[in-house]
């Protein structure tokens, strides 16, 4: 499963995890992708798209 935004293309990133004694271990900071209802040429798909896409209404929901 893909963690990428349908409308924005925002995907996961890669971080560091860093202890308490500075020991840094690989760690994958993914979006918030939320499945959605949404319209797309017409028609009524199911699209993962990110809370900012939602928050800011690139995604046109279906009713």
């Amino acid at each position: 499963m893909s963690f990428v935004c349908d409308y924005c293309g925002k995907g996961r990133q890669k971080a560091h995890k860093v202890s308490h004694s500075n020991i840094k271990t690989r760690k994958w900071q993914e979006p918030n992708l939320q499945p959605v209802r949404a319209m797309r040429d017409g028609q009524v798909v199911r699209v993962r798209a990110c809370t900012r896409c939602i928050r800011t209404g690139r995604v046109s929901k279906a009713a």
